[in-house]
């Protein structure tokens, strides 16, 4: 079966860290972009980074620039997504996500972060940032 598994939400202070993970299940993320999205009560879901395996390429929404790091372990084939200074905005259910975006000069910002551009999507997993 295709999927991807995600890990690692959870309850966190306003300041506090938190790593999530994705890991993909009956297939490999080598020819994919991975993205990280997230998804509010009565909010429309949102991309919040992306990582292209193909070349390495990153991509950042820029209300997470500066706190969040997403980064790729090529021999676990695992995907993360390291939040820090979290804040309570940034509650929601975060979802990884692949698709295959093509080429750098294709990979526009509008399509990375466009949910209909990913293909396989993860099972979600909740965030809550509170004192």
């Amino acid at each position: 079966q295709v999927q991807l598994v995600e890990s690692g939400g959870g309850l966190v202070q306003p300041g506090g860290s938190l790593t999530l993970s994705c890991a993909p299940s009956g297939f490999t993320l080598d020819y994919y972009e991975i993205g990280w999205f997230r998804q509010a009560p009565g909010k429309e879901r949102e991309g919040v980074a992306c990582i292209s395996a193909m070349d390495g390429s990153i991509y950042y929404t820029d209300s997470v620039k500066g706190r969040f790091t997403i980064s790729r372990d090529n021999a676990k084939d695992t995907v993360y997504l390291q939040m820090n200074s979290l804040k309570p905005e940034d509650t929601a259910v975060y979802y990884c996500a692949a698709g295959t975006l093509g080429p750098k000069s294709k990979r526009t910002r509008v399509r990375v972060f466009n949910p209909n551009e990913y293909r396989y999507w993860g099972q979600g997993t909740q965030v809550t940032v509170s004192s």
